[in-house]
């Protein structure tokens, strides 16, 4: 039996599902909120959970196209809404007409699988989603083997990490944990800590990225706390010649990133 398309937004699944919009009601459920169709292809093949759909079917272009099932024997509640309750329950605009709520993946330092010489970044006290969500589109490209986000002030699937990220923080290895967990599995791990800083810090194009290293950025107003300071292996800094002496920290991890990536390729 089909079930009636819901037309309030006062209907509770609606509220229930609206509240997920508040980092409070994500770690009470265990749930996250998945829009946008690249974000939701990415979710499923990295083999997240999905535990409900909600859809207009007036906004969905082709049923076909999605990664996912509309059927009741999906293994999942399907809901389908009017296109009113939709506009209400849409956290962003193009959600290609459904949005997803899925477990929250959880990830352990411990679970990771590192490479002989792995590449790691370090982010400490990252305070905008959209930021976090381009480090790790970076990251993704860059093939890294683990982002450690630090004592971060953002939900690593607030919807807007999700969105930024174009769901790349399902599939790269990413897990949140404080900076004295990271420091130590760094340590047993054999990894080197390259610190951004402004002090005794050298040209990130005269340090040697060609072995197993963590590069660590801190927020751009404060910079890396004393614990990194006090752990770093070498400071390094991306040479300034403006006014300004920092740069956007998605920018700056990418520039670093990839001249570890080119070290790595040349011969030796």
């Amino acid at each position: 039996m089909t079930k009636p398309v819901i037309t309030s937004s006062k209907n509770p699944r609606i509220r229930e599902l609206i509240d997920l919009q508040k980092p409070r009601h994500r770690k009470e459920s265990g749930l996250i909120i998945i829009e946008g169709l690249k974000e939701a292809k990415m979710a499923v093949s990295s083999g997240v959970e999905i535990r409900s759909v909600f859809f207009c079917r007036e906004l969905i272009e082709d049923i076909n196209s999605l990664p996912f099932k509309l059927n009741h024997d999906a293994g999942y509640e399907i809901t389908e809404v009017s296109k009113e309750v939709f506009a209400k329950i849409a956290y962003r605009e193009n959600s290609h007409g459904f949005i997803l709520t899925a477990t929250q993946p959880e990830r352990k330092l411990q679970d990771f699988r590192l490479k002989e010489k792995p590449l790691v970044i370090v982010l400490e006290n990252v305070e905008k989603p959209g930021n976090l969500g381009a480090v790790l589109r970076t990251a993704d490209a860059a093939g890294v083997d683990a982002v450690l986000v630090c004592d971060s002030q953002t939900d690593l699937y607030n919807p807007n990490v999700i969105r930024a990220s174009l769901g790349c923080v399902f599939n790269v290895p990413v897990v949140s944990c404080s900076s004295r967990e990271a420091g130590q599995w760094l340590d047993a791990n054999g990894i080197k800590a390259f610190v951004t800083s402004l002090e005794a810090s050298w040209a990130y194009t005269d340090c040697d990225f060609n072995s197993a290293i963590a590069i660590v950025m801190g927020a751009e107003d404060e910079g890396v706390s004393d614990f990194w300071k006090n752990h770093s292996s070498q400071n390094i800094i991306i040479p300034m010649h403006g006014r300004v002496d920092s740069m956007n920290i998605s920018v700056s991890t990418a520039i670093i990133i990839f001249e570890a990536l080119r070290q790595r390729k040349i011969p030796k």
